[in-house]
Protein backbone atom coordinates (compact mmCIF):
# COMPACT_ATOMS: atom_id res chain seq x y z
CA UNK A 1 0.00 0.00 0.00
CA UNK A 2 1.60 3.22 -1.17
CA UNK A 3 0.40 6.67 -2.19
CA UNK A 4 1.31 9.77 -4.15
CA UNK A 5 1.95 11.63 -0.89
CA UNK A 6 1.09 11.67 2.80
CA UNK A 7 -2.50 11.94 4.09
CA UNK A 8 -3.91 10.52 0.85
CA UNK A 9 -5.81 7.69 2.55
CA UNK A 10 -3.54 4.66 2.81
CA UNK A 11 -4.76 3.52 6.24
CA UNK A 12 -8.40 4.14 5.31
CA UNK A 13 -7.98 2.10 2.12
CA UNK A 14 -6.03 -0.63 3.89
CA UNK A 15 -8.89 -1.18 6.33
CA UNK A 16 -11.38 -1.46 3.48
CA UNK A 17 -9.15 -4.01 1.76
CA UNK A 18 -8.76 -6.04 4.95
CA UNK A 19 -12.52 -6.23 5.43
CA UNK A 20 -13.24 -7.06 1.79
CA UNK A 21 -10.62 -9.81 1.56
CA UNK A 22 -11.79 -11.20 4.92
CA UNK A 23 -15.37 -11.31 3.63
CA UNK A 24 -14.09 -13.74 0.98
CA UNK A 25 -12.82 -16.16 3.61
CA UNK A 26 -9.20 -15.04 3.30
CA UNK A 27 -7.19 -14.82 6.53
CA UNK A 28 -5.73 -11.33 6.39
CA UNK A 29 -3.01 -9.49 8.28
CA UNK A 30 -1.30 -6.13 8.11
CA UNK A 31 2.08 -4.56 8.80
CA UNK A 32 3.00 -0.88 8.79
CA UNK A 33 6.81 -1.13 9.04
CA UNK A 34 7.36 2.48 10.11
CA UNK A 35 5.09 5.11 11.63
CA UNK A 36 6.26 8.64 12.39
CA UNK A 37 4.46 11.24 14.47
CA UNK A 38 4.05 8.77 17.34
CA UNK A 39 3.58 10.82 20.52
CA UNK A 40 3.89 9.19 23.97
CA UNK A 41 4.02 5.78 22.34
CA UNK A 42 0.60 6.11 20.69
CA UNK A 43 0.74 4.99 17.05
CA UNK A 44 -2.60 6.22 15.71
CA UNK A 45 -2.46 4.38 12.37
CA UNK A 46 -1.12 1.26 14.03
CA UNK A 47 -3.95 1.18 16.55
CA UNK A 48 -6.55 1.50 13.79
CA UNK A 49 -4.91 -1.27 11.78
CA UNK A 50 -4.57 -3.51 14.84
CA UNK A 51 -8.27 -3.21 15.68
CA UNK A 52 -9.27 -3.92 12.09
CA UNK A 53 -6.91 -6.90 11.76
CA UNK A 54 -8.29 -8.47 14.95
CA UNK A 55 -11.82 -7.90 13.70
CA UNK A 56 -11.00 -9.63 10.40
CA UNK A 57 -8.81 -12.52 11.57
CA UNK A 58 -9.49 -14.35 14.85
CA UNK A 59 -5.96 -15.78 14.84
CA UNK A 60 -4.56 -12.31 15.53
CA UNK A 61 -6.39 -11.74 18.84
CA UNK A 62 -3.18 -11.69 20.91
CA UNK A 63 -1.28 -9.14 18.81
CA UNK A 64 -0.09 -5.82 20.19
CA UNK A 65 0.43 -2.62 18.23
CA UNK A 66 4.19 -3.30 18.18
CA UNK A 67 3.44 -6.35 16.03
CA UNK A 68 1.73 -4.11 13.48
CA UNK A 69 4.15 -1.18 13.67
CA UNK A 70 7.61 -2.45 14.69
CA UNK A 71 9.44 0.87 14.16
CA UNK A 72 8.12 4.24 15.39
CA UNK A 73 9.48 7.78 15.65
CA UNK A 74 8.09 10.84 17.39
CA UNK A 75 8.82 13.50 14.77
CA UNK A 76 6.15 13.63 12.02
CA UNK A 77 8.63 13.59 9.16
CA UNK A 78 10.24 11.24 6.67
CA UNK A 79 11.86 8.30 8.52
CA UNK A 80 15.32 9.51 7.42
CA UNK A 81 14.75 12.77 9.27
CA UNK A 82 12.64 11.41 12.13
CA UNK A 83 15.29 8.81 12.99
CA UNK A 84 18.27 11.11 12.49
CA UNK A 85 19.33 8.74 9.70
CA UNK A 86 19.49 5.58 11.80
CA UNK A 87 20.17 2.67 9.41
CA UNK A 88 16.94 0.88 8.53
CA UNK A 89 16.58 -2.48 10.30
CA UNK A 90 15.18 -4.59 7.47
CA UNK A 91 15.67 -7.81 9.42
CA UNK A 92 13.26 -6.57 12.11
CA UNK A 93 10.64 -5.94 9.45
CA UNK A 94 11.20 -9.33 7.84
CA UNK A 95 10.72 -11.09 11.17
CA UNK A 96 7.43 -9.28 11.83
CA UNK A 97 6.16 -10.09 8.34
CA UNK A 98 7.08 -13.75 8.77
CA UNK A 99 5.32 -13.87 12.13
CA UNK A 100 2.22 -12.31 10.57
CA UNK A 101 2.32 -14.68 7.60
CA UNK A 102 2.17 -17.66 9.96
CA UNK A 103 -1.44 -16.71 10.79
CA UNK A 104 -2.50 -15.30 7.42
CA UNK A 105 -3.12 -16.09 3.79
CA UNK A 106 -2.52 -12.49 2.74
CA UNK A 107 -0.57 -9.67 4.41
CA UNK A 108 -1.00 -6.01 3.45
CA UNK A 109 2.10 -3.88 4.03
CA UNK A 110 1.35 -0.19 4.41
CA UNK A 111 4.16 2.20 3.56
CA UNK A 112 4.85 5.68 4.91
CA UNK A 113 4.18 8.63 2.63
CA UNK A 114 5.01 8.15 -1.04
CA UNK A 115 7.41 6.01 -3.04
CA UNK A 116 10.40 8.30 -2.72
CA UNK A 117 10.14 8.97 0.99
CA UNK A 118 13.66 8.32 2.36
CA UNK A 119 13.88 5.66 5.06
CA UNK A 120 17.61 6.04 5.61
CA UNK A 121 20.57 7.31 3.60
CA UNK A 122 20.46 4.39 1.19
CA UNK A 123 16.82 3.31 1.18
CA UNK A 124 13.62 4.78 -0.22
CA UNK A 125 10.15 3.38 0.38
CA UNK A 126 10.06 2.02 -3.17
CA UNK A 127 13.20 0.01 -2.38
CA UNK A 128 11.28 -1.81 0.35
CA UNK A 129 8.56 -2.79 -2.14
CA UNK A 130 11.19 -4.09 -4.53
CA UNK A 131 13.07 -5.99 -1.83
CA UNK A 132 9.92 -7.70 -0.57
CA UNK A 133 8.80 -8.52 -4.14
CA UNK A 134 5.41 -7.09 -3.29
CA UNK A 135 2.49 -6.06 -5.45
CA UNK A 136 1.63 -2.38 -4.98
CA UNK A 137 -1.63 -0.51 -4.71
CA UNK A 138 -1.04 3.17 -5.46
CA UNK A 139 -3.63 5.35 -3.72
CA UNK A 140 -3.90 8.75 -5.35
CA UNK A 141 -5.97 11.86 -4.70
CA UNK A 142 -8.69 13.39 -6.87
CA UNK A 143 -7.90 17.08 -6.51
CA UNK A 144 -6.26 19.28 -9.13
CA UNK A 145 -2.75 17.98 -9.82
CA UNK A 146 -3.61 14.31 -9.50
CA UNK A 147 -2.74 13.60 -13.15
CA UNK A 148 0.86 14.69 -12.63
CA UNK A 149 1.17 13.04 -9.22
CA UNK A 150 -0.35 9.76 -10.39
CA UNK A 151 1.71 9.50 -13.58
CA UNK A 152 4.98 10.22 -11.77
CA UNK A 153 4.33 7.48 -9.22
CA UNK A 154 3.18 5.04 -11.90
CA UNK A 155 6.34 5.72 -13.89
CA UNK A 156 8.47 4.95 -10.84
CA UNK A 157 6.66 1.65 -10.30
CA UNK A 158 6.89 0.72 -13.98
CA UNK A 159 10.62 1.42 -14.09
CA UNK A 160 11.10 -1.05 -11.23
CA UNK A 161 8.79 -3.61 -12.88
CA UNK A 162 6.58 -3.58 -9.79
CA UNK A 163 3.12 -5.01 -10.53
CA UNK A 164 0.59 -2.45 -9.38
CA UNK A 165 -2.93 -1.07 -9.50
CA UNK A 166 -4.19 2.48 -8.95
CA UNK A 167 -7.08 3.58 -6.75
CA UNK A 168 -8.46 7.12 -6.52
CA UNK A 169 -9.48 8.25 -3.04
CA UNK A 170 -12.04 10.91 -3.88
CA UNK A 171 -13.30 13.04 -1.02
CA UNK A 172 -16.44 15.17 -0.81
CA UNK A 173 -14.43 18.28 -1.69
CA UNK A 174 -13.13 16.69 -4.93
CA UNK A 175 -16.25 17.46 -6.99
CA UNK A 176 -14.17 18.79 -9.90
CA UNK A 177 -12.44 15.43 -10.53
CA UNK A 178 -14.99 14.27 -13.12
CA UNK A 179 -14.42 17.46 -15.13
CA UNK A 180 -10.74 18.38 -14.74
CA UNK A 181 -8.88 15.08 -14.26
CA UNK A 182 -10.94 11.94 -14.87
CA UNK A 183 -11.36 12.57 -18.64
CA UNK A 184 -7.60 12.21 -19.13
CA UNK A 185 -7.46 8.81 -17.44
CA UNK A 186 -10.49 7.56 -19.34
CA UNK A 187 -9.14 8.84 -22.67
CA UNK A 188 -5.83 7.03 -22.08
CA UNK A 189 -7.64 3.77 -21.26
CA UNK A 190 -6.72 3.69 -17.59
CA UNK A 191 -9.10 2.12 -15.12
CA UNK A 192 -10.57 4.72 -12.79
CA UNK A 193 -11.21 2.71 -9.65
CA UNK A 194 -12.48 4.75 -6.72
CA UNK A 195 -11.81 3.63 -3.18
CA UNK A 196 -15.29 4.39 -1.86
CA UNK A 197 -17.15 2.85 -4.80
CA UNK A 198 -14.99 0.09 -6.22
CA UNK A 199 -13.27 -1.70 -3.34
CA UNK A 200 -14.56 -5.07 -4.61
CA UNK A 201 -13.08 -4.42 -8.07
CA UNK A 202 -9.84 -3.16 -6.54
CA UNK A 203 -9.47 -6.39 -4.56
CA UNK A 204 -10.19 -8.41 -7.71
CA UNK A 205 -7.48 -6.56 -9.63
CA UNK A 206 -4.92 -6.95 -6.85
CA UNK A 207 -5.71 -10.62 -6.39
CA UNK A 208 -5.03 -11.28 -10.07
CA UNK A 209 -1.79 -9.29 -10.41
Amino acid sequence: MTATNTDIGKTYTTKLLLREFASRGILVGVIKPIETGVIDGYAADGEELLACAKECNHKLWSLEVEDIVPITYELPAAPFVASNNIPFDLKKIQIKIQEMEASCDLVIIEGAGGLYVPIDENTMMIDLITYLKATALLVTHCSLGCINDTLLSQKALQERNIPHAVAFNCKESDKSFAIVSEPYFLKTNQKVLKVNEDIVKICDVLYNL
